[in-house]
């Protein structure tokens, strides 16, 4: 190992080689690079944002999507009428109509709201129960139609009498505060207390 002497004044100064040897090493530990498997500190930041960007970009897709079967269908745009009634095993089915007389598409979703009525506008039995599933939301197009089925059952399945002949059906579409009313040619009687309505469903129907 090297030594050096330096001499001042009579006293000696004794440095190793080694010391000075030893602090290079040192410094060089400290600037190598970084392990294998670790990303700087700043690469990692980007990599962040850059993800947060993806996400939102998708929610924002996401809701445009959702968007493009329009809104809600209202009365105002849309017309209604009572299909022609289907008689089989005992029970009467009526297809109760919504047709979007608007020009952009719309959406029904769930069960209208429905009563039967006399001529002079009088309430006749009870507002139709809902029968089966919620089902999907219904896309309607411009000029395109959707239903819902009223149900009853013929007379003398019952003890219970028949109700009065109804002229009108007043319903309210799903979730809409107004209502629309449609005559009904062949007349509607409810037998048994049995009045029921289902949920939305595409197209006219029967």
């Amino acid at each position: 190992m090297a030594h050096i002497t330096l001499t001042n004044r009579g006293k000696v100064v004794v440095a190793t080689m080694a010391a000075v040897a030893a602090m290079g090493v040192t410094a060089c530990q400290g600037s190598g690079p970084e392990p294998e498997g670790k990303a700087p500190a700043s690469a990692a930041s980007q990599d962040g944002a850059a993800a947060t960007g993806s996400a939102t970009a998708g929610e924002e897709i996401g809701s445009k999507a959702g968007s493009a079967g329009g809104g809600r269908c209202e009365s105002s745009s849309m017309s209604l009428r009572v299909g022609n009634a289907d008689i089989g095993a005992g029970n009467i089915r009526y297809a109760l109509v919504f047709t979007n007389k608007g020009r952009s598409a719309c959406t029904l979703n769930g069960f209208p709201g429905v009563s039967l009525l006399a001529k002079d506008g009088q309430t006749i039995g009870k507002a139709a129960e809902r029968e089966g599933a919620k089902g999907k939301p219904v896309t309607v197009p411009a000029g395109g139609s959707a239903h819902a089925v009223l149900h009853t059952i013929n007379d003398g399945l019952s003890d219970k009498p028949c109700w009065k002949g109804a002229s009108l059906v007043k319903a309210y579409p799903p979730g809409s505060k107004e209502a629309m009313t449609a005559r009904v040619a062949s007349g509607l009687r409810v037998c048994g207390d049995e009045f029921t309505v289902t949920a939305v469903a595409a197209g006219a129907g029967a």
